[in-house]
């Protein structure tokens, strides 16, 4: 974007006061949401709820689809939001405090950069990031400006899954050696679409942003392109995230791995999917002396203890099973006696505005950190599935050992002006 540099000089005097924490606690912030055709809807309604937040703007390169959810919008809330369609213009309003980013995952980080850079504070969709290097890219601009980063991983806000944590720390299952991540969803076949002239709704140059150029085609507009690696990252990095989250933060690891393995494959559809239908990746923490599992299974499949999406923990005393975003469960022993077990949720986007108020990423369920780290996790098993080999990776570098190949998938090729910069 070429103004956007000049205008982040000046990106002090562009933040409002609430966003600034000077605000009365009367004031309410002002979100904007940025990709309304999918998680858009969600986040809508989820900060409507709110007593001290709204929305006031819905921005989407597809003018067809902000225009039937404006109309939603004012249904069932009674006002007209504002509508834009380019969302560097959203980043240029002096009257927005706060955007969250529900576009597809090609766009997560930069839109989440640059919301940072022009004062911003910003609730980003899982992952947090396409590719490892813009993940820690995330990290830097959160800090670099001060901004509050909220990561869309709702299961953190859970009382259910909080208590469940303190367990997996206080020993309740003794000796937690291994985490395994869950992704077992009903992914029909997409079948197969030729290209196409791109509708006179959707600015597609918009719409590809930091992706290569390529002639429009429904096989990725709008919703498939989860399985397309230009553009989203399969279901590890889709459904997944909230999974791959969950596997480190239960583990109490607060880096990426240093071994990985990963096969699949499409073993169900000929469709015009590039991502896995079926995938099961293993990454070790040799130090550490702990290992997460991570499956993703397609179509019809069995339950593990009940859990279809979800993860479960292994201990030296018993094992736990998380269910979702709300549910957990405890059996101890050889003959699976019943533990501690409950069921509550939380609300995300509440905690999100409270950071935005209190300014304290302390008060953060999901701080940008999980964004970069909880992202890596499944890029990493990606890269591996894609070069069929086991990798080894420095998480200090956040590089791997002697591998060009896997290096080069660390980031992107990345299309002008839509690019993650270097220096943030």
């Amino acid at each position: 974007m070429n103004s956007r540099r000049a205008f982040v000089m000046g990106a002090g005097a562009a933040v409002s006061s609430v966003a600034s924490g000077k605000a009365a606690p009367s004031d309410k912030i002002r979100v904007a949401v940025l990709g309304v055709n999918g998680r858009g809807k969600d986040h809508i309604q989820g900060i409507m709820a709110l007593p001290d937040a709204e929305v006031v703007l819905i921005c989407d390169p597809d003018t067809e689809v902000s225009a039937k959810t404006a109309a939603m919008f004012e249904k069932r809330y009674k006002k007209k939001p504002l509508i834009e369609q380019d969302l560097r213009k959203v980043f240029d309003r002096k009257d927005i405090d706060a955007v969250t980013v529900a576009t597809p995952n090609h766009w997560h980080s930069l839109a989440a950069i640059w919301a940072c850079q022009a004062g911003k504070d910003v609730y980003v969709e899982k992952p947090g990031a396409h590719n490892i290097y813009e993940g820690r890219k995330l990290i830097e601009a959160a800090h670099k400006y001060k901004r509050i980063v909220q990561h869309g991983v709702q299961l953190r806000s859970s009382e259910a899954i909080q208590e469940a944590i303190q367990h997996l720390r206080k020993g309740t299952i003794g000796k937690v050696y291994m985490a395994r991540g869950l992704v077992y969803r009903w992914r029909p076949s997409i079948g197969k679409k030729n290209p196409e002239p791109a509708p006179p709704t959707i600015d597609y140059n918009l719409w590809l942003g930091p992706a290569e150029q390529r002639p429009f085609s429904r096989r990725w507009v709008h919703y498939n392109w989860h399985w397309h690696w230009d553009f989203g990252n399969g279901d590890v990095g889709n459904q997944g995230i909230h999974e791959t989250d969950l596997c480190m933060w239960g583990l109490g690891v607060n880096k990426l791995p240093d071994k990985v393995t990963s096969m699949g494959g499409k073993f169900l559809f000929d469709d015009d999917k590039e991502t896995p239908e079926t995938q099961s990746s293993t990454y070790l923490y040799t130090k550490e002396n702990q290992m997460i599992e991570f499956e993703v299974r397609p179509w019809t499949t069995n339950l593990e203890d009940g859990a279809g999406v979800g993860n479960l923990f292994y201990g030296s005393e018993g094992y736990m099973v998380v269910k979702g975003y709300d549910t957990y469960e405890i059996y101890l022993g050889a003959k699976r006696e019943k533990g501690p077990a409950r069921r509550a949720g939380g609300d995300h986007y509440a905690n999100f505005i409270k950071a935005v108020r209190s300014r304290k990423t302390s008060d953060q369920n999901g701080p940008v950190e999980t964004a970069h780290l909880a992202s890596g996790l499944a890029h990493m098993g990606n890269i591996a599935y894609r070069l069929g080999r086991q990798l080894t990776f420095d998480p200090v570098k956040e590089r791997f050992v002697g591998d060009a190949q896997a290096n080069a998938m660390v980031t992107r090729k990345y299309r002008a002006p839509f690019i993650v910069p270097t220096n943030v």
